[in-house]
């Protein structure tokens, strides 16, 4: 599927960035909501000029920054577009913000009409959110649900446990709310919230099962120099993910970390 940005519902505009790769998908999705003359900016993305340019045509009247998590790929030009609009930055992380106002869960942000009701959602990375749009039925999720594929859980900044968690939170939210699009950060929307959600839950419980019988059948095998406890990520990786490109494999082994992390606690 080709995914270029674009309109959805009657307040939300894409801009999709120039800096696709392997782990970007299509790039990153910056997202503009509006009502009346005033936006908000979502992940204003990476510091490329023209994208920045892109988003401003968007949203001329820009009275602030929202950001769903720390990643460079999201959050580097945040300030500096921030700046250019005379508005502020707001997120979970206070090392991230441009200005005194923070960003948390339970929190609504207002832009004209528009509600963003800001919900935690830690995993992939622990300042992690979501923002959830009444009017139009919709969350903005960041990194924590994509538009294609699966979402690495970042450790040890990201927790197998707490993302877990999100997910069910989100499920519960999207059920008892009536939410049916998902607007991620990489990636085309969704338009079927709840099955987005069962998949994703069905394939971290089956993930964490493979990781499990992994680690079973390796420390099984006679290993005369046994296997080294930084060694073992990799080995499990090489087991659970051979259907996997190798180019990916190092994010795969941050996930690995996590899943290893969460059975060990559990």
């Amino acid at each position: 599927m080709t995914w270029d940005g674009g309109t959805f519902g009657s307040s939300a505009t894409c801009v999709l960035a120039p800096n696709a790769d392997i782990m970007t998908l299509d790039g990153t999705n910056t997202w503009v909501l509006s009502s009346g003359s005033q936006s908000l900016v979502i992940d204003p993305g990476p510091s490329i000029e023209s994208h920045l340019a892109a988003v401003s045509a968007v949203g001329q009247d820009v009275v602030g920054v929202l950001l769903t998590h720390h990643h460079l790929d999201h959050s580097e030009a945040a300030r500096e577009f921030a700046s250019a609009h005379g508005c502020g930055v707001r997120a979970l992380d206070p090392a991230y913000r441009l200005g005194s106002e923070g960003l948390g869960a339970g929190d609504v942000v207002t832009v004209g009409s528009l509600e963003v009701h800001v919900v935690a959602t830690p995993g992939h990375t622990a300042d992690s959110l979501s923002f959830v749009v009444p009017s139009e039925s919709a969350v903005l999720t960041g990194d924590t649900v994509l538009g294609r594929g699966t979402t690495v859980v970042a450790h040890p900044d990201g927790s197998l446990g707490a993302y877990l968690s999100s997910l069910d939170r989100l499920h519960a939210l999207c059920s008892e709310q009536g939410i049916t699009s998902i607007w991620p950060g990489h990636g085309p929307v969704i338009d079927n919230a709840l099955g987005a959600l069962d998949y994703y839950i069905a394939h971290r419980r089956t993930r964490l099962d493979q990781v499990r019988d992994a680690v079973a059948t390796l420390t099984a095998q006679p290993h005369p120099e046994g296997i080294a406890a930084d060694e073992l990520p990799r080995r499990v990786v090489e087991l659970v993910y051979d259907d996997v490109d190798p180019v990916l494999w190092g994010a795969a082994e941050l996930s690995v970390r996590a899943q290893l992390a969460y059975l060990a606690s559990s």
